[in-house]
C-alpha cells in the first residue's frame, strides 16, 4: 500500500533505506547488543537519543533531496516532532505501570523493545485503514480536527494526577481469564515451559498492557499527523522514527518527568491548532507547512523553558507491589 502511493525509483529507495534502519536496528539490539538483562544507564539513553534524532533529521534531509522536496521534509519533521512530544504523555504511563508492577530496572529494555516492536506493527494498521478511509471519505478529516481540539481542550483542563488500574483493564482480565499466568518473574522471561505447560509471566502481562496503553495513545497521534500531512509514507515514517526513540527517551526523562510538567499545556495548544488547521480547510484557509512547524517547534519549546523557569515540587509516584 504505501510504496503503490509512490512512483519513481527515489521514493522506493527512501522506503528500503527506512526498511533497512528499522530492521538492522531490531536485529543487532536484541540479537548483539542487550543478550543480557541490564540496567540502561543515562549515558546510553543520551546516546541512543542523539542517535535516533541524528537518523531522523538525516532521513528527512534524504526526503527533502530525493523526495518531495521540502514541502514533504517540512511534514516529515512536524509529524516527527509532533509525535515526539505527544510520546511523553506515553512515556509517563509507561513508568506508572512499571513502577505498579515493581519491574525490576534490568528488565526495562527488553519489555520496551517488544513493547516498541508491536507499536511498529499497530502503527502501520493504524495508518493503513487512516488512510484508506480518508482516500473514500475525505470529510473525515474534519472528523479528525474536531476531535482533536477536543482532546486537546480536555488535556488542557485535566489537571488530575493520572492513575492505572489494571485490576480494572477489561484486557488484562480477559489475559488471565484465557491464559494461565505464573506469579513468578522466572527471570525476566516472558513465557515459560513447566511440566509440558506453558505458562506467561507477569511480564507478559505488563507488555500487553503497554500495547493497549500505546493505542490510546495512537488515537491523538494517528489523526494529528494526518492532519499535517496526508503522504503516507511522511506520516509512517515519521511516526515510527519518533517510535524508535521512544525508549531511550524513556530511560533519559524517566526521572525527570515531572520538570516538564507544563509540557503537557504546550500540547494541548499544539493538538488544538492543529486541529484548528485542519477545520480552517473547511472556509479554503490553509495554513503554510512551515508556519506549522514553526508553531509546534515554538510552543513546545516554550512549554520547557516555562516549565525549568517555573518550577514545582515533583509528585512521587506509589509503588504497589502485586
Amino acid at each position: 500500500m504505501l510504496l503503490a502511493l509512490f512512483s519513481g525509483n527515489n521514493e522506493m529507495l527512501l522506503f528500503s533505506i527506512f526498511g533497512v534502519i528499522i530492521l538492522l536496528f531490531l536485529v543487532v539490539d536484541l540479537g548483539l547488543v542487550h543478550k543480557k538483562a541490564r540496567k540502561i544507564s543515562q549515558k546510553d539513553a543520551l546516546i541512543q537519543t542523539i542517535f535516533w534524532v541524528f537518523v531522523s533529521v538525516v532521513f528527512g534531509g534524504l526526503i527533502y533531496f530525493f523526495g518531495g522536496g521540502s514541502k514533504d521534509a517540512l511534514e516529515f519533521f512536524s509529524a516527527y516532532v509532533t509525535e515526539k512530544a505527544l510520546s511523553v504523555d506515553n512515556i509517563f504511563v509507561i513508568l506508572l505501570i512499571l513502577r505498579y508492577f515493581n519491574v525490576k530496572e534490568e528488565y526495562y529494555h527488553d519489555i520496551l523493545f517488544w513493547g516498541i516492536l508491536g507499536a511498529i506493527i499497530f502503527r502501520a494498521i493504524f495508518i493503513f485503514l487512516g488512510a484508506l478511509l480518508i482516500g473514500e471519505f475525505h470529510w473525515i478529516l474534519y472528523i479528525f480536527g474536531a476531535f482533536l481540539i477536543y482532546s486537546g481542550i480536555k488535556i488542557f483542563k485535566d489537571d488530575d494526577e493520572m492513575e492505572i488500574e489494571p485490576e480494572k483493564n477489561a484486557l488484562i482480565k480477559l489475559v488471565r481469564k484465557v491464559l494461565p499466568v505464573s506469579q513468578e518473574a522466572r527471570g525476566g522471561k516472558f513465557i515459560f515451559f513447566e511440566k509440558g505447560k506453558l505458562w506467561f509471566t507477569p511480564l507478559f502481562i505488563v507488555i500487553v498492557l503497554i500495547e493497549s496503553t500505546d493505542l490510546i495513545f495512537a488515537v491523538d497521534s494517528i489523526p494529528a499527523v494526518f492532519a499535517i500531512s496526508q503522504n503516507e509514507f511522511v506520516i509512517y515514517t515519521s511516526n515510527i522514527f519518533a517510535i524508535m526513540g521512544l525508549r531511550a527517551m524513556f530511560f533519559l526523562l524517566a526521572n525527570v518527568l515531572d520538570k516538564f510538567y507544563l509540557l503537557q499545556k504546550g500540547l494541548s495548544f499544539v493538538l488544538i491548532f492543529i486541529g484548528g488547521k485542519m477545520l480552517a480547510e473547511l472556509i479554503d484557509l490553509h495554513i503554510p507547512i512551515f508556519l506549522s512547524f514553526g508553531f509546534i517547534i515554538g510552543v513546545l519549546i516554550l512549554s520547557v523553558i516555562l516549565s525549568l523557569i517555573f518550577p514545582r515540587e515533583p509528585e512521587k509516584l506509589e509503588e504497589v507491589e502485586v
